[in-house]
């Protein structure tokens, strides 16, 4: 399963790495209302299918013995022991791991990274997800919190962010920065998208990533400004973040990766021109997931079949 600030996705994935069958919820706001709904969605495919274990990718920090989610920003989770409880209900083995770090697995395994020595992993939704491996193996730093990436302060005082602090990466690149932008854009330039700005005047709300992608797909200039922003910060990040750990390849996975064409080659230009040693020094290869937003639940169903041998 793969469990993120906007909905609860299940699959059922075979010893392949392939996804046989889905469902799906909006994610729910409280403890008890998210745990009912994945026991909901395991069981809906569990009278389809022979379910033997259940991994859970969440969107936040999970302990290292992979047990219980310490904290998520987007979820309702804090110093939970998840894993126990779906298990006591559900009868069946179950692991938790953090979604990117579920997804660099999974990408390694079957698709964008394989044969990857340094393979990072940035996944782009609701807010941004980091996964490292090296030489195979999952880096979940001394206390299984390593990479979170998404809360990098990218921006002095800049957007708050629900992590607590502001500025951060994912405040201006992701799908919900998107729709800020997009909002912001709207405020300043009223004029300049009829189709987001019908949707400003019932709701704010109502101005979602998807919504914006949709429209810049269709040519609109605000939204494709949006757009625009989305890849410059997109780029900046990827720049920083190759300082540190300097990965061979960068794999580009979430939701907000549909829609890769329209800001994909603008961020590789500016993470070109903005990487420490710009055009003296090898550039990690910068793809997006080739499993797509199954990423993290394949990866965390393979965690799964393994723990449950």
């Amino acid at each position: 399963m793969d469990i993120g600030g906007t909905s609860v996705r299940a699959g059922v994935v075979d010893r392949y790495g392939t996804v046989i069958d889905t469902a799906r919820a909006p994610t729910p706001t409280s403890e008890g209302a998210l745990e009912d709904a994945i026991v909901s969605a395991v069981g809906i495919l569990a009278a389809r299918h022979r379910v033997t274990a259940v991994g859970l990718a969440v969107a936040g920090f999970v302990t290292t013995d992979r047990r219980s989610v310490m904290f998520a920003p987007h979820l309702a989770w804090r110093h939970a022991p998840v894993a126990d409880r779906i298990s006591e209900r559900l009868r069946l083995p179950v692991v938790l791991e953090h979604d990117a770090n579920a997804a660099v697995l999974a990408e390694y395994r079957f698709g964008a990274a394989r044969g990857s020595r340094v393979a990072l992993l940035v996944a782009i939704g609701t807010g941004i997800g980091g996964g490292l491996l090296l030489d195979g193996s999952l880096f979940r730093g001394a206390f299984g919190v390593a990479p979170e990436l998404g809360h990098l302060s990218l921006v002095p005082g800049g957007r708050p962010c629900p992590c607590g602090k502001s500025g951060c990466w994912e405040r201006y690149c992701s799908g919900t920065a998107l729709s800020t932008t997009a909002v912001e854009l709207l405020a300043r330039h009223p004029g300049g998208s009829t189709v987001l700005a019908r949707e400003v005047t019932v709701d704010k709300r109502a101005v979602t990533g998807r919504k914006v992608a949709a429209a810049a797909r269709d040519g609109d200039p605000l939204a494709q400004r949006a757009m625009a922003e989305l890849a410059t910060w997109l780029g900046e990040g990827l720049a920083l973040v190759a300082d540190i750990y300097d990965p061979e390849i960068v794999v580009i996975a979430g939701g907000v990766s549909e829609s890769a064409p329209l800001f994909l080659d603008d961020a590789r230009d500016h993470y070109k021109k903005k990487i420490t040693g710009a055009g003296y020094r090898p550039l990690a290869r910068i793809r997006t997931a080739q499993l797509g937003d199954d990423a993290a639940m394949v990866g965390a169903a393979a965690l799964a079949a393994e723990d449950a041998r």
